[in-house]
């Protein structure tokens, strides 16, 4: 059985592995729609 602690520190490891593949995916739909927003101007 895992201690308040432990699952504690299993919870920020989870907000840190979305943090490290959701950052960078979040940019490049940001800088796709902002190349792709030229392309209609």
């Amino acid at each position: 059985m895992a201690t308040q602690n432990q699952e504690s520190f299993s919870g920020i490891k989870l907000l840190l592995a979305w943090a490290f593949v959701g950052i960078p995916l979040i940019w490049g739909v940001v800088q796709t729609a902002i190349n792709a927003a030229k392309l209609f101007q």
